[in-house]
């Protein structure tokens, strides 16, 4: 088993595999970072590679054997560039993040990721015909390409996105409103006014998303932008001074007026769109009766494990497109673990 398969919870209780976005296993090498020496020659070496990303899209192409390969996810791959073509298009190297190291400490390549600054990269395109990327592939969103990619490059595509756009939010302190500077590899960014000096580092928000059971049924709700006919599982940011499980009991409460006990967590994934980290829980209801909170949801129901056996008759749609999704695998796992599985 992987570094990676353990970090992602795969030996756990119903953890397949890791995640999508998760696992990838690269070494983020965090005692480099604070090396200028060796990050100047890491930037200089032709050997080093950087991720793109362009409005919070990334640069991928279609493998060359996609029909072949797109039955098991793997229709897309991440363009890795070498420094001398990315410094051509991107912002200037002073500003690339440091990733991490591509094989682990004996040895690895170091991959950076950068920046696509202006007008470049709009969703499904390729660089402008003047751009030295011409040809290269496209900018596209994770959410839409996310399941099509090996669990390593969708890990690295989501922690480039992640980082990158962290990063370009924070080109000026707020609390001084002075520009910043890249510190530690990109992964700190400190204010130039010498009287403020801040440090401001990376955010992650964290979001709970739990699948509410009670005896042979889930509840699952609904948001009015979804496609026709998708249910999900109930979820929603941690609030300040909250716990998780708190955050699970709340958010079951203000959305569907369910109490629920016997909170468990599943496991995680990081979500960057543009910066969360999705903990997955599975709760009990113990009381209270289903009352839709009209201004989260458009509709909450409850739903029979014999409901999935004929979704398509019913119209219900599973969220996550490719399975991308960690609400989907909350409730596939809850259906694999019946005795017999009406999941199909």
């Amino acid at each position: 088993m992987s570094a990676g398969e353990i970090l992602s919870g795969v030996a756990g209780e119903g953890h397949r595999k890791p995640n999508p976005f998760a696992g990838g296993g690269l070494d983020r090498a965090t005692h480099l970072r604070a090396n200028p020496g060796w990050l100047s020659e890491r930037l200089a070496d032709p050997a080093s590679r950087v991720v793109l990303v362009s409005r919070e899209r990334s640069l991928v192409s279609q493998t060359a054997r996609e029909a072949a390969t797109k039955a098991d996810g793997l229709a897309y791959r991440p363009i890795l560039l070498p420094p001398a073509i990315a410094a051509s298009a991107s912002e200037p190297p002073e500003e690339w993040i440091f990733l991490g190291l591509e094989g682990g400490r004996d040895g690895g390549r170091a991959l950076f990721a950068a920046d696509v600054p202006g007008e470049a990269g709009e969703a499904g395109e390729g660089p402008p015909s003047d751009s030295p990327l011409d040809g290269a592939g496209e900018f596209l969103d994770l959410r839409g390409v996310g399941a099509m990619l090996g669990q390593g490059d969708g890990s690295l595509l989501a922690y480039a996105r992640a980082i990158v756009t962290w990063s370009r939010r924070y080109r000026f302190c707020g609390t001084c409103g002075a520009p910043t500077r890249p510190e530690q590899g990109g992964h700190v960014r400190r204010c130039r006014n010498e009287a403020c000096g801040v440090d401001h580092f990376p955010r992650t928000d964290p979001a709970i998303i739990v699948l509410v059971t009670d005896g042979d049924r889930c509840l699952l709700g609904r948001k009015d932008i979804w496609p026709a006919g998708v249910y999900s599982t109930l979820a929603g940011f941690v609030e300040p001074g909250e716990s998780l499980s708190e955050a699970v009991v709340r958010e079951v409460r203000e959305e569907s007026g369910i109490e629920v006990g016997s909170v468990r967590y599943r496991s995680s994934q990081p979500w960057p769109f543009p910066a969360s980290l999705m903990l997955g829980f599975r709760a009990e209801r113990v009381g209270g009766e289903l009352t839709v909170a009209h201004q989260e949801l458009v509709d909450a129901r409850w739903f029979e494990r014999a409901d999935f056996a004929r979704r398509r008759e019913i119209g219900l749609r599973l969220p996550g497109r490719g399975r991308v999704s960690i609400s989907r695998r909350l409730i596939e796992d809850w259906l694999a673990a019946a005795p017999e599985s009406h999941y199909q």
